[in-house]
């Protein structure tokens, strides 16, 4: 693969600026693209894209291939004719345009949806049932799954009657056949939904600008994934997990990190010549041009607690695939332009996966600066196989980080980047970012913006108010541009 170097930014769809309710593959988004190639960026990383329940979290989405509904542009609907800026005016989708609010979302933006499936699906018949059929291994699944799930009041599949938790049995099929205009409304979602990316995507690569997708290490309990493949995770008879994802305790939580997540039966995955995951990756790689794999490290070993348990305290470590799996994957399809995320607590084990993988490693500028000890984040003990981050979507902004780390740290950093107050905080970071040996360089839009941790996209165990953040239009400046392209040329990225 071509390593070059290079930079760009980390900025989720839902936080794009645009006017109904959240960042969309609209106007907001090719503007977008617009502001990169004037910035001389040759990336643009993104959050998973799938559709999102209970705790708005992208990580924890209803399919592995689904994308989220929301970022759905309506302009082209009223271009069609199929809605009108008045009927989109009489729904509340949120009128803070510095903040998504998923509830109103839920209970607004999908009614919409559905107001204009009611007008298209006739004059869409063909392109939907030629869709679903192009795309049938993964859509007939998920559009059932999501139909029996409405049908239920969305509760979690785990709740429902035995008959339907079982995807073959006689009372599913039934309702296949006599749901069938309820389930192609979600045909629709996702026929629009892709429509529109793929659209975005080839703008912004015809630009020049390549695009970083994310790949969740495990999938949600409540999911099409697990639903229609019990047979790859660990669940008892009854359905339910024996035992579930998380991370020990460490400094940044004393309880450890509970994500609730089934774990893998990876003897089942095996037998089955990883399929699964590689069908998985094959399809992200349709989306992406680059895939940022998550919890790289939980291909090593991961931590699995007990269901049912408060937090994950009580967990233990066990081994997992490990480069056999990586081999069967490059074997089938080749090599892959991935980059692993491999922060956290890292045995000699899990590193030697990391080399033998060849995949570059992340380097996040926030957990470099510990005054009492060296650190492999320091830009001085890169080698070029890795990705450098002022920060991601689980840390603070750079701002926000200078607010609340030691004042030892603090001063480390300074004098490390030698950062003086008319630079800016936020600058001394991208610009140490910029001229280190990674090949690549990636900042957030709010250390762009210099924002507070008022912008912090997410702050990991806590549920309710992440995901939310939102940039205003008018943040983005010539001087922006300018500053950003002058500091990309003089680094050669």
């Amino acid at each position: 693969m071509e390593r070059r170097r290079s930079s760009g930014i980390l900025m989720h769809i839902s936080s794009l600026p645009g006017e109904y309710g959240i960042g969309d593959f609209g106007k907001g988004a090719y503007s977008f693209v617009d502001f990169l190639v004037n910035a001389k960026q040759k990336y643009w990383q993104v959050l998973p894209l799938g559709i999102t329940g209970y705790g708005d979290s992208p990580y924890q989405s209803f399919s592995s291939y689904a994308g989220n509904p929301y970022f759905i542009d309506f302009d082209e609907f009223i271009e069609i004719g199929y809605l009108t800026k008045d009927e989109i005016k009489s729904f509340d989708l949120g009128c803070d345009l510095a903040k998504v609010d998923y509830g109103l979302l839920y209970k607004n933006k999908l009614h919409l949806l559905e107001r204009v499936y009611e007008r298209a699906k006739e004059s869409l018949k063909e392109n939907l049932y030629r869709f679903y059929m192009d795309n049938i291994e993964w859509l007939r699944e998920f559009a059932l799954f999501m139909s029996i799930k409405e049908y239920y009041g969305n509760v979690s599949w785990l709740r429902w009657q035995e008959e339907y938790r079982r995807k073959d049995s006689e009372n599913v099929e039934k309702f296949e056949k006599d749901k069938n205009d309820k389930i192609y409304f979600w045909v629709f979602t996702q026929y629009f939904f892709y429509k529109q990316w793929n659209s975005l995507k080839g703008y912004a690569n015809r630009n020049g600008i390549k695009i970083i997708g994310d790949l969740p290490i495990y999938v949600a309990e409540d999911s099409q994934d697990v639903w229609s493949n019990p047979q790859l995770f660990n669940l008892d008879e009854a359905l339910l997990p024996i035992t579930v994802s998380g991370c020990p305790p460490d400094a940044f939580s004393e309880k450890g990190q509970l994500w609730g997540n089934p774990i893998y039966d990876w003897s089942a995955m095996e037998r089955e010549d990883y399929r699964w995951w590689k069908d998985r990756i094959k399809h992200s790689f349709k989306m992406f041009d680059v895939l940022r794999i998550d919890h790289f490290r939980g291909f090593e070993s991961y931590w699995e607690i007990k269901y049912g348990f408060e937090d994950a305290r009580l967990g233990q470590w066990v081994k997992g695939p490990g480069i056999n799996f990586f081999n069967s994957i490059k074997e089938e399809l080749g090599e892959l332009n991935i980059i692993a995320e491999d922060l956290g607590f890292l045995t000699e084990d899990v590193k030697k996966l990391l080399r033998a993988s060849g995949f570059p490693g992340m380097k996040v500028l926030q957990f470099a600066f510990d005054s009492r000890e060296e650190s492999d984040y320091l830009p001085h003990n890169y080698d070029k196989n890795c990705v450098v981050y002022t920060g991601t979507h689980d840390n603070s902004t750079v701002v926000g980080w200078f607010s609340k780390a030691r004042i030892e740290d603090v001063e480390h950093a300074k004098k490390y980047f030698k950062i003086d107050l008319k630079e800016g905080l936020n600058w001394g970071f991208i610009r140490g970012a910029w001229s280190s040996t990674a090949y690549l360089a990636i900042t957030t839009m709010q250390d762009i913006l210099g924002a507070g941790d008022e912008a912090r996209m997410n702050i990991p165990s806590t549920l309710g108010g992440n995901w939310t953040w939102r940039m205003k239009e008018t943040e983005l400046t010539d001087e922006i541009v300018t500053k950003l392209a002058d500091l990309t040329t003089i680094y050669r990225r």
